[in-house]
């Protein structure tokens, strides 16, 4: 082909493992734990990182490297590492770039699971971290240390759906020379590249929109490479393996991303613009509203709203388990990003675990209901919903 660029989706399809003696038109999988070398100075070229050459699938795997491409391709980035789920994605940036006496100043509002490794685990280390709120930038800077390493934060947020201005913190760690680490799960590289910004890492839990159908769990980090090097000189060591399978899964769901985001924006906008106005709910948050408080922000740097609503039912924890309770369609279970509409309630799953004052810190209120919006006929899931809301 010629050196044109090809556009991310068609990336997303047409960027595959070098085809087999087998001629094979779709990537086959590769399930096996380890790899033969012809000769013993081939063998010791690899583990000397002479070549390229795999040598064991905890290392590298060609499904897994595949995929890892695909998502840099996709996110504009020189390099990737996949890993075993969304978690280990995380676990694996902090662990592989910081160090014992680093600070880590980390956007408040962040999945629970990551308010955990950063309030429970990182302090075993040796590692600071200071807390800042996603809607004012301005209080970023004057919590900046000397040591301060790395800047992480979501955007949008989970579940709450703030939104962090990309660019301005972008300019802020590059005045300060510090790592920028953008978890982009929920927007994907579809709806917003945070390398346009100045990122210099970004991540995904694959197991979401990535995947689309709730079957496999994955991670994926991508960014600088020499900041990914180091991210898989740590992962090869400590072992968050992402199978060939999950993998080979998850590289044949990129090429539908595009489409599948797509659709979810459109339908999630439909539900937002249609809730906002029942008497039931008491706030309502989707990016591409103008009721959204950063609304802007979410115009200069999301091409879509993407397919998360959230909202306040009136009336508590009590309303929202009765709204659960009374949903026909929409599945409960605390994933999102499938094809199939789902409900949950954070104060009791993804943040259960924090204290009350803790979720009160990062917006988690008793009634705060997160809607991923599927691909089924969107009047289809307003009406689950408002059947639902009817019943409170």
């Amino acid at each position: 082909m010629s050196n044109r660029k090809l556009h991310p989706e068609t990336e997303a399809i047409r960027l595959q493992t070098p085809t087999t003696a087998q001629h094979e038109h779709s990537t086959p999988i590769y399930l096996t734990s380890s790899f033969v070398f012809d000769k013993a100075d081939n063998m010791r070229a690899a583990f000397a990182g002479e070549t390229d050459d795999n040598i064991y699938s905890r290392y590298s795997n060609p499904n897994v490297d595949e995929f890892a491409a695909k998502v840099a391709a996709m996110e504009k980035c020189e390099a990737g590492y996949a890993v075993a789920s969304g978690m280990a994605a995380v676990f694996s940036s902090f662990m592989a770039l910081l160090k014992t006496g680093d600070h880590l100043l980390c956007c408040r509002s962040i999945f629970g699971g990551t308010v955990t490794v950063v309030t429970k685990f990182l302090d075993k280390f040796g590692i600071e971290y200071t807390f800042v709120p996603a809607d004012d930038i301005s209080c970023w800077e004057k919590e900046i240390k000397p040591n301060t390493k790395m800047v992480y934060l979501e955007t949008p947020t989970n579940p709450q759906l703030e939104l962090v201005d990309l660019e301005a913190v972008g300019k802020l760690t590059k005045k300060h020379g510090i790592i920028f680490n953008v978890d982009n799960c929920f927007a994907t590289p579809v709806l917003q590249t945070p390398v346009d910004f100045g990122a210099d890492i970004v991540l995904h839990s694959a197991t979401k929109w990535m995947d689309g159908q709730g079957r496999v769990l994955g991670g994926v980090v991508v960014g600088k490479k020499e900041l990914i090097h180091e991210i898989y000189l740590f992962c090869r060591n400590s072992g968050p393996a992402l199978s060939a399978f999950n993998a080979w899964v998850l590289s044949k769901s990129l090429e539908t991303l595009s489409i599948r985001i797509n659709r979810h924006s459109e339908s999630a906008l439909k539900v937002a613009e249609r809730l906002e106005k029942n008497p039931q709910i008491e706030w309502l948050k989707y990016p591409m509203l103008p009721s959204h408080p950063q609304y802007e922000i979410a115009k200069k740097q999301m091409k879509a709203g993407g397919g998360i609503v959230c909202f306040e039912i009136k009336g508590g924890i009590a309303a929202g388990a009765k709204f659960m309770d009374s949903l026909e369609l929409l599945s409960l279970t605390p994933n999102l990003g499938d094809s199939r509409s789902i409900a949950s309630h954070p104060a009791s799953t993804t943040h259960g675990k924090l204290t009350e004052e803790e979720r009160a810190k990062v917006g988690i209120t008793p009634g705060l209901i997160r809607i991923s919006v599927g691909l089924e006929h969107p009047d289809d899931i307003l009406y689950d919903i408002e059947q639902a809301l009817a019943k409170i």
